[in-house]
């Protein structure tokens, strides 16, 4: 079959289209024809190098996104069968290759029936995000009707669908984003206010929006030095919630405020094999909240094409993308 395939780690440009073994499906596994899948930072910092300690062995097909139809089913799978339409994110690190291909290999308990309302290319932008979204907002924060959250990147890829997610659950959502284009497509997905972060510090808006209190919830989508800033915006015995941590913080605040700080690593069932049956259960949830018109994915106006994945990783790293960058085979 062919593959999009890295055979060291480098620039966008590092990807080859190279013929590579149809994979064979195996006991608990579901072989997927490839329809679509989508760009994730995950994805780049793999192939850059960054987070080498999970990259799939050379020459490795990334990307965990995928929507597809069901090719094939191994013995002990009963809940899909050929043809069905699928999504997952099921692939693309160590141990596991992905879906720049004609062909995915899955296990099938990180896989869902896609939702009925959406295209392939907009369906595979919703796992890996909307995973990460809901182990966030509703298996660790616990979001319940009534309270504020604050979600940060609104128009992001976590954060379009955190947005959703926390207004399904009942909160009041605030949203952080630059520029009126943005404000107004947070505004369409839910959030109730929008603030600009560049116009205003953060005591301005935990002023203007909660008298001074603070947010009983902060999604930190950005994560690093921005963990300070959720802190400051943080209720006291609020709670913060962040995807990326990979430094060295104070936690004077956290202490003085009693917060809780939670962290989410949606790759942790795929690299170790643990709790995969949860990741499809979501999916399967979503596809649900996506049908009933809850939930709806924000794709990025820029389409790519398999053959154009260099240029679909730059636009995704370029920080101009709205919403998802996906690509169709």
């Amino acid at each position: 079959m062919k593959a999009y395939v890295i055979d060291q780690f480098g620039e966008p440009t590092v990807f080859q289209r190279i013929d590579i073994a149809k994979p064979e499906v195996q006991p608990g596994q579901i072989l997927i024809r490839v329809a679509a899948t989508s760009v994730n930072p995950v994805d780049y910092k793999i192939r850059s190098g960054a987070v080498a300690d999970i990259a799939p062995e050379f020459p490795a097909v990334l990307h965990g996104d995928v929507a597809g139809i069901v090719e094939a089913v191994g013995e002990n799978v009963s809940n899909f069968q050929p043809g069905d339409e699928v999504y997952a994110c099921a692939g693309g690190v160590k141990g596991l290759s992905g879906a720049l291909a004609e062909y995915m290999l899955a296990d099938a308990n990180l896989v869902a029936k896609k939702p009925q309302s959406l295209t392939m290319a907009e369906t595979a932008a919703l796992p890996l995000v909307s995973i990460t979204a809901w182990e966030g907002l509703i298996d660790r924060a616990k979001v319940y009707p009534g309270q504020s959250v604050l979600v940060y990147g609104g128009t992001g890829g976590v954060g379009h669908i955190a947005i959703q997610l926390a207004k399904w659950a009942g909160a009041r959502v605030y949203t952080t984003a630059s520029g009126p284009e943005k404000a107004a497509i947070a505004q369409q997905l839910g959030a109730d206010e929008v603030i600009d972060y560049r116009q205003q510090s953060v005591e301005e808006y935990v002023n203007q929006h909660t008298n001074g209190k603070g947010f009983d919830v902060v999604f930190d989508t950005i994560g690093n030095d921005h963990l300070q800033t959720a802190f400051k915006a943080a209720a006291l015995n609020g709670v913060v919630v962040s995807l990326v941590s990979l430094s060295q913080q104070d936690l004077t605040l956290l202490h003085a405020k009693g917060l809780t700080l939670h962290l989410v690593f949606m790759l942790i069932p795929m690299l170790h094999n643990i709790g995969r049956g949860y990741h499809g259960e979501i999916l399967s949830k979503l596809a649900h909240l996506v049908d009933s018109g809850t939930v709806r994915p924000l794709i990025d106006a820029e389409p790519f094409r398999f053959a154009d994945v260099a240029l679909a990783h730059q636009r995704a790293e370029s920080g101009q993308a709205i919403g998802k960058v996906v690509l169709t085979r």
